[in-house]
């Protein structure tokens, strides 16, 4: 494991940023370089660019913007444990789930929906207010 894990060297943005787990493939990751959603230091750049410990590389991947810092040099994909060790993780929290709304469940051959029935599914929905 060692030749896998440095401190010194470079290796390529994209097999890092699979690497440590930041993109589930490489070409994900390449994808993501491609589109202009990588950025080292600062600068967009390619998947063959060359990072460094001590670089900080910005990912926009799955709707949530990743900022790290390359504590060490990864060629391989390793477990989680390992790959956390990789960077440091300066990212901001994750944005809150939205909120769901519940669905209007009906039970199998309860036929039609009546009016009354289409009201309470419309409220549970965001709809009309209650009238009395």
């Amino acid at each position: 494991m060692a030749a896998e894990v440095s401190d010194q060297g470079t290796v390529r943005v994209d097999a890092w940023i699979w690497s440590v787990r930041l993109t589930k493939t490489r070409s994900q990751a390449a994808s993501a370089c491609r589109a202009g959603h990588v950025r080292v230091n600062g600068e967009r750049v390619k998947p063959a660019h060359m990072v460094r410990a001590g670089d900080q590389v910005r990912l926009f991947h799955a709707g949530r913007e990743r900022l790290v810092v390359v504590s060490r040099i990864i060629r391989k994909r390793v477990g989680p444990s390992v790959a956390a060790e990789c960077l440091v993780d300066n990212s901001p929290p994750p944005p809150p789930r939205e909120f769901v709304a519940p669905v209007a469940v009906r039970e199998r051959g309860a036929g039609r929906p009546t009016k009354r029935d289409r009201r309470e599914m419309g409220r549970l929905q965001g709809g009309l207010p209650k009238v009395q």
